[in-house]
Formats: C-alpha cells, structure tokens, sequence
C-alpha cells in the first residue's frame, strides 16, 4: 500500500516513469510518506543514510557508477541544507542527483513551528530545476504538480546533466498508507537533436495519424521559411497560426477558424506538433486544450516544458523548421479539407466584413493601405486590443512585446528598430500602452520612419470585452482606467508631426498622410473612438461570423 498523499504518489510514479532505480533515504518524520513509498516500489532500491551530508555525497557516488538519475531523500528543516556541498559538486560534475525534500505546509513556515525554514530554491545556485509541488485539490493541480515533477526530471538530464531540487509539502496526518497502487501519470519525454532515431519514429507516427496538426506559436521573423509551409500546405497538413508567427504572407484568421470548429469534435487533432512560442488566441487555446486524447509535442531549442495545451507528451529540443523539414509523407486531405472549409469561410468573412468607425476600421484601414502603399513597411502591435484586431487585419508578420503580454515598451521597441532601418517602421497602440510609454518619443535620433497609430478611446478597451467586468462600478474609472488624455502636447514636446481623427472621413484622410511620403520626423496618427462602441463592434464582428 501506498501514501494516500496525492503529491508523493505522484512523485513516486514519475520516478520510475523516468528511469529512477536508487534512492538514498534519511531518516526523519514529515519525510516518512516519500521513504515509504520508495521503498513500496519494486522498481526502486533504497540506501538508508542518517547523516545527509553522507548521503548526498552517497547519492553522488550512485550517479558516477550508473549515469543515472539517483534520488537523496530528506526530512524538512536544516535537513535540506546539509546536502548543499554533494549538490555543488554535483552542479559542477554534471551529475543528476535529485534531491528530494519534505516540507511544512507553507502556512507554517516563519511562524516558529518544528523544523521550519525557507526550504523552496535553498540549492538554486546550485541546481538546474527547483521545484516545489501542490498538494492537490482538483484537476487542474494535479496536472500543475506532474508538469513540475516532470519538469524537474528532464531537467537532471539536460546540458549535459545536473541536480534538480524537488520540495514536497505534506500536511499532516501523514501516515496514512491506505492507496492500494500508484496512479499512471503522464511522462513528458525529452528527445534531444543526437536522438535522431526516436525523432524518426515520432515524426512517422505524426504521418501517419488521421488528424494531424501542427500549431505555430510566436516565432522569430524567419525562424519557419514562408517555403517550408507552403510544403507543410502541400502534403494536406492543417497548420494554425497566427501573424506573430511568420512563414506565410496571407491573412491567418485563426481566432475566426477556431470560433467556427469550436462547435465540432471532428475539429480536434489527434496528434499536435507545437513549434513556437505564445498564441494570442485564448480560443484557441481552450480549444486544443479539449484534445485530451492527441499526442502531443513540443518542438524548442532550449527544452523547455511549456504545457500551454495541458496534454503534452514529450518536447523535441531543436530548431522547429529542422525538424518540419522532414515530414515527406502526404497526409490524409480529409482532416485538412475539414479545416480548409473554415479557414476559407473566416477569410472570406474577413475580407467582406465592413465595420463602422471604430477601432476595428482603422486598423483595417490601415492595413488596407499598408498593402498597396508600403508593403515593405515592418509593423508592431502593442498588446491587448491592438494585436488581437492586427491578427484580423494583417496579412504579413506582426511584431509584438508577446513574450509577457504587459503593456510598457511596445512604442520604445518600435522606435529602437527604426533607429536601424531605413523602412517605414508603424506601431499601432492603444492609449494606455501609448501614454504608459510615451518617454519613447522622448528620443532626439528619431526619425521620419516612425509612424504611430494610436487609438483613443479614452481607457483600456480590452476590459469592455469581459462581460462580468462590464456590469462592475469599479470598471471605468478603476479597472479600465478611463481618462480624457491625448497625444497633442507630447507630439509638441518631443517635435513629432500629429494628426487627429474624430470620423471615418477624417481617418480616410490622414491615414493617407500617416502612410505616404518621406517625414523629417515621426508622424503620429490619433484616432478617438468611444470604448463601449468599440466593444459592440468587435463583439458583432465574431457574432456575425457564426450566422
């Protein structure tokens, strides 16, 4: 029998999950769950130590003579830190000692309570993972500890290998051992580039799946060649992306195509290769999310767990177009078609969807001239509003501060690459990404290069696209941060040519001059809109589509 504690018996089953054979234990009380249920299982021989610091250096010896990942077992308290000097030196062998240590409840520590201090990353200096699990409540922390478990197992494997530290608060009683068998939990696996025989078997295993999709998060400029997918196209791959993705010079419109599958199970993949980094689509998220059955993997450079799906299999560490490029084998057009349809019906909507003045029309708008004026122009979309409208409109790559979504520097790191571009350089912004950054314009190198549009519509427009938050007091002024402020002064202060727009006529007329010859110095476009209109508009564009 094993604990009843779900964090531990999940610990212990992806423990064996990833090749674990020794554990070296200590004796102690709050450690007690873990030490019995390593030594419940069959697969793991337990070394008793009492004195850590021996034990850590025992462990040590293990990982020399087996190259493989060994477990030291400790209780909470200074406990922990007695294994610090085996741990270092395993950091600077390269040796993948697993620390594994029991915690108090995390409402305990400071508080004065037996064996209690600052256990999560006492060893960061000196692991590659320091993880500190959930004891979970729910689903959604069950699957957060074995991603962490996961990610700290890779880890001790990774760079050539090293230590990883793994906390586990237990809360008491803790010594019930009622659990007849450990639960089968998901292995997330770690292929790296010199394991080109599995990536073989993985890639022939994506060929031939019924439902096969490759989904393209945000990538750098050239990072997957506009040629690799119009290849991935030709063999009958559904590929979803966005414009922060790059490798296709056509309007993407994966928000509109997920909102049209979303009502079909026979949409969902059965297996997904994931290359990149964020979607902007939180549909689309929700969506994949529903494929609980596919196989799914992560293609990166670095390795990294990123579980965005919450059904990751494994992650392939190389550079994505690498291992696209090998995909030879045609897919069935079937799964492709199906998509096809959708993909076709939201450009379609797209392209004849008219909004009235707003936000959305000047984007559109925008983009419409950028086309056929400056299609060598380079384009940046701040976050919220502006980027989700620029993944509507655009039909080239967007840049965009995506990696943390915040609102500061999408203006700054427009500006910074002008500096170095003779290229049109345009950064369409919201007001509160814009006046939150305005020192960007505060810049004597600036030149004429820099185009800005900014939309007014005096607050944060995301916040009127919550329904729940709509309906709150403190949404205007509080949350939204509704103000009367505009870019005029700046503009004055900073010597930047300003435009205004109040109408659509307006927005006609001076987007012309935001987009048309050459400036001594940047031009700023701003255009005034009202928040809740701009919300009704951008809510029926999607509402239109379903019809």
């Amino acid at each position: 029998m094993y604990s009843n504690k779900d964090n531990v018996n999940i610990l212990t089953a992806l423990l064996v999950s990833h090749g674990v054979r020794h554990a070296v234990v200590c004796p102690g009380s709050r450690n007690a769950p873990i030490v019995h249920n390593l030594n419940e299982c069959p697969a793991i021989t337990c070394w008793p130590v009492t004195d850590e610091r021996s034990a850590g250096f025992q462990a040590l010896g293990i990982c020399q003579a087996t190259g493989q990942p060994v477990v030291v077992c400790v209780t909470s308290g200074t406990a922990l830190l007695n294994v610090a000097p085996a741990v270092a030196e395993a950091f600077y062998q390269h040796q993948p000692v697993v620390v594994v240590s029991a915690d108090r409840p995390p409402q305990w520590i400071d508080q004065l309570d037996g064996q209690t201090l600052r256990q999560p990353a006492a060893l960061s200096g000196f692991v590659s993972k320091s993880v500190t699990l959930p004891e979970p409540r729910d689903e959604e922390e069950h699957w957060y500890c074995n991603r962490l478990v996961n990610e700290a197992l890779m880890a001790c494997r990774q760079g050539g290998g090293g230590p990883v530290h793994i906390n586990v608060p237990i809360t008491e009683p803790l010594f019930e051992m009622t659990t007849a068998q450990l639960p089968r939990e998901r292995l997330i696996s770690l292929y790296t580039p010199s394991t080109t025989a599995v990536d073989a078997s993985l890639l022939a295993r994506f060929e031939q799946a019924e439902r096969p999709m490759i989904v393209v998060g945000q990538l750098k400029r050239d990072a997957l060649p506009t040629a690799l997918c119009r290849r991935l196209n030709d063999l009958g791959y559904v590929v979803l992306q966005e414009q922060l993705s790059g490798g296709s010079l056509t309007a993407c419109c994966l928000d509109e195509a997920v909102l049209l599958a979303s009502r079909s199970e026979r949409f969902l993949p059965d297996f997904i290769l994931y290359v990149g980094d964020t979607l902007v689509s939180k549909r689309a998220r929700r969506f994949l999310r529903r494929a609980r059955k596919a196989e799914c993997w992560l293609i990166n450079e670095s390795g990294a767990v990123h579980d965005v799906l919450m059904n990751l299999t494994g992650v392939v560490q190389a550079r994505p177009a690498e291992v696209l490029s090998q995909l030879h084998n045609r897919s069935s057009h079937a799964f492709r078609n199906l998509w096809e349809a959708v993909l076709m019906q939201a450009i379609d909507h797209r392209n004849s969807y008219r909004p009235p003045y707003s936000q959305m029309l000047a984007v559109q708008l925008l983009e419409a001239r950028l086309q056929l004026e400056d299609p060598s122009s380079e384009v940046h979309y701040a976050n919220s509003t502006a980027v989700r409208l620029g993944n509507i409109f655009a039909s080239h790559y967007i840049y965009c501060n995506r990696g943390v979504n915040g609102i500061e520097g999408s203006v700054s790191a427009a500006a910074g690459y002008s500096l170095v571009t003779e290229r049109n350089v345009y950064c369409v912004t919201g007001d509160l990404s814009f006046f939150y950054d305005q020192n960007a314009l505060w810049n004597r190198n600036l030149r004429g290069n820099l185009r800005i549009l900014l939309l007014n519509n005096g607050g944060g427009g995301i916040f009127y696209q919550l329904n729940g938050l709509r309906q709150s007091a403190a949404c205007d002024e509080l949350v939204a941060a509704r103000h009367h402020t505009t870019a005029e002064g700046i503009c004055m202060e900073n010597n930047v040519s300003y435009y205004a727009a109040h109408s659509a006529e307006a927005l006609e007329s001076q987007l012309e001059t935001l987009t048309c010859g050459r400036s001594e110095r940047p031009v700023l476009l701003e255009v005034f809109t009202d928040a809740a209109r701009d919300a009704a508009i951008y809510e029926q564009y999607y509402q239109s589509l379903r019809i």
